[in-house]
């Protein structure tokens, strides 16, 4: 154990990283966050892009947001969603990229690996 940190700081811990591991662990909050990489969207447009319903994906950004990953505003009836917590950003990224290097490994295509999660320069 951290000498810092006693059983239950450790334990709250945890069960924190457990948490956002938890949150990233599903694809159509993954093709969200993607999604964002480009800047901030309204709803509308995240839904169009990642191909999934507006239910779900509404349910998604709502789990994201309250865990503080995302930021949104609203402009008039629009809701607009971008990405806060940087963190959450680069564990995608090094994960997405080690995974699309597996991919492409076992598909036996040695191309240059692409950027993943890259985020858009405004």
């Amino acid at each position: 154990m951290n000498d810092d940190l006693n059983r239950e700081q450790m334990k709250e811990v945890f069960e924190e990283v457990s948490h956002y591991f938890f949150l990233l662990s599903e694809p159509t909050r993954l093709k969200i966050l993607y999604a964002l990489c480009k800047g901030e969207q309204p709803v509308g447009a995240i839904v169009k892009e990642i191909e999934a319903n507006q239910a779900n994906v509404s349910r998604q950004l709502n789990m994201l947001y309250q865990a503080k990953i995302l930021q949104r505003r609203k402009d008039g009836a629009l809701v607009y969603y971008r990405i806060e917590d940087q963190n959450a950003l680069q564990l995608c990224r090094a994960v997405c990229g080690q995974m699309v290097e597996r991919v492409m490994q076992q598909s036996g295509r040695m191309l240059p690996q692409p950027e993943i999660f890259a985020v858009k320069e405004e």
